[in-house]
């Protein structure tokens, strides 16, 4: 597999020399300065690539070209939004970059209630715990009818925790949904987020996989065409807040999406964390039914609680299990080559890390992309990998 790492341009705390330092050789980052949905410009494209490569590291995948909430709700200036989206596919294909990571998540990005959590070593994770967004959703937000997406003991749960907090400590998890987090589309303020969710919950389950279906069938056919491979992500967490719509979450969403628009071009990124949330997921099965159409994938655990919360463990410590997933990636690799393939080798990029050692605490780290923390975890990775392949060299003697 490619070792690439997470980079959000030059004003990232994590410099291009460090990465190289971590051991990657790719680089996975976006053109954040550009606003959603207009074009990126080969100009801005060729001076990040130029700015990557001088560093003796290649940009390997872009997450992502965001997507605007008109293309999602095939609303207002949609069509013009998607005729920038091609041109852009067009434009780092000229640029020859090839793998574009995309999510069709509505309202919120990828989404935690505690971005410090503390874990027993006293080191710190990202964590999603539901009766904390349940407060927020039911009682701060006061969204219409939220009571009812609930289980009443997470409901008395979340009135108790309310109750508990300051007001600094109800700003802070406000901010920690619906302000942004890093590779996010931006963030909403309390009237904003209201107006978006009541739009997209209208839509519905179908509404949204009908829309995104049809955003494929518009891209894909270019895509195809300029040789850029798209990978999804899926839903992060992989059920529904605020009442809205998902629909990548599943084994069976990611069926649909690539039996909707069947084609090279359509594909998934696979991240471990996402689809790992849930307990119906099954990860190592997913590799071997949708192996052809993985193009990157993200490499982090979680331990799963029985209402729904989670929080993102060590690599290697979690409910998900990582060295089984990593033998069928790498059986994969080994199937394209036996097959002569001219995919790639899949990106893999340890996704997050626990803030530790002198990080806690220091300005401007974004949440879950510390270097210590990652460069641990594509550490405990990497072992794995080369563990696996010598192992799978000295059977095949």
């Amino acid at each position: 597999m490619k070792e690439t790492w997470r980079w959000f341009g030059p004003q990232d705390t994590v410099t291009l020399a460090n990465i190289r330092q971590a051991g990657a050789s790719g680089i996975v980052t976006s053109l954040h300065h550009i606003a959603t949905g207009e074009v990126w410009p080969r100009e801005e494209i060729k001076a990040r690539k130029q700015l990557i490569e001088a560093a003796g590291l290649e940009w390997s995948v872009i997450e992502s070209i965001p997507l605007h909430n008109d293309i999602k709700t095939r609303t207002g200036d949609y069509e013009r939004y998607i005729a920038n989206y091609l041109q852009s596919l067009r434009n780092v294909a000229a640029e020859g970059v090839f793998d574009v990571c995309y999510n069709f998540m509505p309202v919120v990005d990828w989404t935690r209630t505690n971005l410090s959590y503390n874990l027993p070593n006293q080191s710190q994770a990202l964590r999603f715990e539901i009766s904390d967004f349940a407060a927020y959703d039911v009682y701060i937000l006061e969204r219409p009818n939220a009571a009812a997406d609930y289980a009443p003991e997470v409901l008395d749960k979340a009135k108790a925790r309310l109750d508990a907090m300051s007001g600094q400590e109800k700003d802070l998890l406000e901010k920690n949904i619906i302000a942004g987090l890093p590779g996010g589309e931006g963030s909403y303020d309390r009237d904003g987020i209201r107006a978006a969710i009541e739009q997209f919950i209208a839509l519905g389950d179908e509404g949204m996989r009908t829309n995104l279906f049809a955003f494929l069938r518009a891209v894909v056919p270019v895509a195809e065409e300029v040789g850029v491979r798209l990978a999804i992500h899926p839903d992060d967490p992989p059920f529904s807040l605020f009442g809205l719509p998902r629909v990548v979450s599943t084994q069976d969403d990611a069926r649909a999406l690539l039996a909707a628009v069947k084609s090279p071009a359509n594909g998934l990124t696979l991240c471990a964390g996402s689809y790992g949330a849930r307990g119906d997921n099954d990860l190592v099965d997913m590799v071997r039914e949708f192996g052809d159409n993985i193009y990157f994938v993200h490499l982090r655990n979680i331990k799963r609680e029985a209402d729904g919360s989670f929080y993102e463990s060590d690599h290697l410590d979690g409910d998900n299990d990582m060295v089984g997933l990593i033998g069928a990636l790498i059986e994969e690799e080994s199937r394209r080559r036996q097959n002569n393939s001219a995919l790639p080798a899949i990106a893999m990029r340890p996704d997050h890390g626990h803030l530790m050692g002198d990080e806690i605490g220091k300005a401007g780290i974004n949440p879950g992309y510390s270097y210590a923390g990652r460069m641990r975890g594509l550490a405990e990775l990497r072992g794995v990998i080369h563990t696996l392949e010598t192992l799978n060299s000295r059977a095949a003697l």
